[in-house]
């Protein structure tokens, strides 16, 4: 894990022959151990994801859909300056979409989950509401993030975390006013 990270944050190709060479083991023994190339890759980007999210939280000020849509827009600002990253998903494109933001790879539902749980925080500490399940309320919430972090490559738009920011409290001050009978603006959600 070590040295495909290491050579993954050099900006390089995931090599399993190379990495196998240098453990002095075979390509098999190296499968058996981390799985293929892609959950390889799967496992050192949640190794990256995971301190990156949590640097962000321990960083945000304020409180409610304020505090998170900060913790995304850092999380995103990290992802797009981030010049490994950036060469990942220059290089294979379309393995690293996968890989990121589909169902086909573990690592989508890792991120909503901690997402789900920074919500779940929130809820608990009075600082905002919801109408919506938070699961799914985080599965947008990371949706909208990959949206602006990966849209020069989705739609040909310079990312941008301070969108992400601005779309992701605004989900969620909608959010917490789903299914209230009175108007937006005499809503009085914490």
């Amino acid at each position: 894990m070590r040295l495909a990270r290491r050579a993954f944050m050099a900006g390089e190709r995931i090599d399993v022959q190379r990495i196998a060479a240098q453990l002095r083991i075979d390509r098999t023994t190296l499968f058996r151990w981390v799985g293929n190339r892609d959950q390889l890759l799967v496992a050192v980007l949640t190794s990256l994801a995971d301190p990156t999210l949590r640097d962000a939280a321990a960083a945000a000020p304020g409180c409610g859909p304020e505090r998170i849509g900060r913790i995304l827009r850092d999380f995103s600002q990290a992802l797009i300056d981030a010049p490994y990253y950036r060469s990942f998903l220059q290089r294979d494109t379309e393995r690293a979409l996968r890989l990121i933001t589909t169902k086909a790879s573990p690592l989508q539902q890792h991120v909503v989950g901690a997402v789900e749980r920074l919500l779940a925080e929130e809820c608990s500490r009075g600082h905002m509401g919801t109408a919506m399940p938070l699961g799914d309320l985080a599965y947008l919430v990371v949706r909208i993030a990959e949206s602006f972090i990966y849209a020069d490559l989705l739609t040909g738009d310079p990312p941008d975390a301070a969108k992400v920011e601005l779309a992701v409290t605004a989900l969620l001050h909608g959010a917490a006013r789903v299914g209230d009978p009175r108007p937006a603006a005499a809503s009085s959600t914490p």
